[in-house]
């Protein structure tokens, strides 16, 4: 099968999750904080073996680890301080409401949709690649899409949106990483060397994620059991990334 309908299918699976908001609906609070520690563990596991499994690899074994490769990770991690920069900037001393909506909810979907139009051309850039690279990408972005979705959710409720409106903005964010793929489809063959730039940018991306955001919050909690299970399942995902590899 082509690159094409690999990433169309791919793309929109990954932009339905944030119909994970749902969750909101019938699960209490207190265990849906408990539930997503879980996930940003085997999250931060999936992102780390997909850039050390297969990102890298794939990288050395098609000549493209060179100075312009770390120059890409570089940027992947300064573009992805930059996103959150622009997520977290909101100032506002009205409360929220259905008739207010609080800036933090508009900034926080601007802010998606440029992270998702991203994770779009990652994931096209990927599967231009190899389907194999290109699965490991899409389930690495999908494993921390989905606490991030949950929580752009409930950011867009305490924004003052409806719950039927605030699915439909952030399932409408989610289909912008269309937009990403397609512009990488169609420019591919006129630069050859986008997929490498791609899979170096992807890389600083996905360690910028796991290091500066994921495992963070992994540190709130201090019980040592908690802390077993987190290590057991990051290394769970890093599993998961080594046997897609071994599959290669």
């Amino acid at each position: 099968m082509t690159p094409t309908p690999l990433t169309v299918t791919a793309v929109i699976g990954v932009s339905m999750i944030s119909f994970t908001g749902i969750a909101l609906f019938a699960v209490s609070e207190t265990a849906i904080r408990r539930s997503l520690l879980y996930i940003v563990s085997f999250a931060a596991g999936v992102l780390i073996g997909d850039v050390f499994l297969h990102i890298l690899p794939e990288l050395a074994e098609g000549g493209g680890f060179s100075t312009a490769s770390i120059q890409g990770m570089i940027a992947g991690i300064l573009a992805s301080f930059v996103i959150e920069k622009i997520i977290h900037w909101h100032h506002c001393h009205v409360l929220p409401s259905p008739e207010h909506h609080h800036p933090v909810g508009t900034l926080a979907l601007v802010g998606d949709s440029i992270h998702n139009i991203l994770d779009g051309a990652l994931i096209a850039g990927s599967f231009l690649v190899s389907p194999t690279l290109g699965a490991a990408t899409t389930v690495a972005i999908a494993l921390h899409e989905i606490p991030q979705e949950i929580s752009d959710f409930a950011l867009l409720l305490y924004s003052g949106y409806k719950r039927t409106t605030a699915l439909l903005w952030n399932f409408c964010s989610g289909l912008t990483s269309l937009l990403g793929a397609a512009v990488v489809l169609l420019s591919h063959s006129m630069h050859p060397n986008l997929t490498q730039v791609l899979m170096a940018f992807t890389a600083g991306n996905f360690l910028y994620i796991a290091g500066a955001d994921l495992i963070p919050e992994l540190h709130k909690e201090t019980h040592w059991r908690s802390a077993v299970l987190q290590l057991l399942l990051i290394c769970s995902g890093i599993g998961i990334m080594q046997a897609l590899a071994n599959f290669a």
